[in-house]
């Protein structure tokens, strides 16, 4: 029995490592390539970034490897009659399937983990090299198109000598304490420091403000301004899918807190204004927590979500090992293809709807769990057919 479980152990090992290694290679390049088009990145930022996109890579390829490789090795046991032979000899059949079993477990804490890393330590080291070559990456853009934009501002020159942008008009967004500006001048020189800001500095210059606070302003000569690279406070690195696991309770308990103290201060406004006699849109509170709510469901939805998609792993093997068995074709891409034709079309719209539902607090964050079942349940079905049979 240990020489059948071995042989099983070492098939898939070396299946699975050589589809992981070419899947996830495709994987990043593609994702390199995709993100050098977007971004204009040279050699340098590109070699920093890989290393970062490698967990997402592999939260990605390891389901579908470990599907691929199961799937081709039971397929061939069954139609060679070896799996049909251990059970003519008394053995149990789970003797050899534990082997499939017991890989995508560990696999999918792997993944659990990767999915941890991927989203967080991933996403904002890619961010961080971005932000610290780009000032690589708009020289690039504006040598090659004469313009370049991004979330922080937009720059449009005549043309560009050396580090020198020549007549360059600058459009800086809009922050939480300065208008838009539109920025013209002679002369312009980028340059970024180790804060994560970038120095426009400007000969010559004009500025004009927009929205509330219009104004020209003329300098001529030199001057510098400064436009900040961090993102802390934007939408996207507020998201719970970018959050560590471990601060996700943390964050949780400012999010309750907040809407608590919220409550409080409603209760206190309503006491009042039935003293203060006031009309109704003064009693209204200003403050709206619907944002706040929604982000609660998320934050409350991710962990879940998180342990559903790692868990794939094995409810991908549950499924595909009865099923490669079952038909019994030593082709392994049709054996994969026939695994995986329910999980495309079963498990991730499920995945997908009940994510979304819960997000919405429709439903119970543990409903992202509702694919992994409907797998386990399909494939206890051909489970029992293979045991039987």
């Amino acid at each position: 029995m240990r020489i059948i479980t071995r042989y099983i152990l070492w098939e898939i090992l070396k299946i699975f490592f050589l589809a992981l290694g070419a899947l996830t290679l495709l994987i990043v390049l593609v994702g390199v390539v995709q993100q050098a088009l977007r971004e204009g990145l040279g050699p340098g930022p590109i070699a920093r970034i890989i290393p970062y996109m490698i967990p997402d890579a592999l939260r990605f390829s390891i389901p579908g490897t470990i599907l691929f490789a199961s799937c081709s090795v039971y397929g061939r046991l069954a139609s060679g009659n070896e799996l049909a032979a251990l059970k003519a000899a008394g053995v149990s059949p789970l003797a050899a399937l534990w082997p499939g079993y017991a890989i995508a477990l560990v696999l999918s804490i792997a993944c659990v983990w990767l999915n941890d890393i991927g989203v967080s330590w991933g996403s904002q080291g890619v961010r961080r090299v971005l932000v610290q070559s780009f000032e690589e990456i708009a020289y690039g853009m504006l040598r090659t198109h004469k313009s370049f934009s991004s979330d922080k501002l937009s720059i449009l020159v005549r043309e560009v000598d050396g580090r020198r942008l020549m007549r360059p008009q600058i459009v800086a967004a809009a922050t939480p304490t300065s208008p838009q500006l539109l920025i013209s001048a002679a002369e312009a020189e980028l340059h970024s420091d180790e804060n994560h800001q970038l120095i426009i500095s400007l000969i010559d210059s004009r500025i004009e403000s927009d929205g509330s606070q219009q104004g020209v302003f003329e300098h001529p000569g030199r001057m510098d301004h400064v436009v900040s690279l961090s993102d802390e406070l934007s939408p996207e690195h507020r998201s719970p899918s970018k959050i560590l696991s471990s601060r996700i309770p943390q964050v949780l308990r400012e999010e309750r807190q907040i809407v608590q103290t919220q409550k409080e201060a409603d209760i206190a406004w309503s006491a009042f204004a039935q003293i203060a006699t006031l009309d109704a849109a003064q009693r209204t509170p200003p403050f709206d927590i619907s944002y706040i709510n929604s982000q609660i469901n998320r934050l409350r939805t991710e962990p879940w979500r998180r342990w559903a998609n790692g868990f794939s792993c094995l409810f991908f093997v549950l499924l595909g090992v009865p099923l490669a068995i079952k038909q019994r074709n030593p082709d392994f891409v049709t054996s994969f293809f026939m695994a995986f034709l329910p999980v495309l079309l079963v498990f991730y719209p499920l995945l997908a709807f009940a994510v979304d539902r819960a997000k919405d607090g429709a439903v119970p964050p543990q409903a992202v769990w509702i694919g992994n079942v409907a797998l386990l349940l399909v494939s206890l079905y051909y489970l029992r057919m293979v045991w039987r049979y």
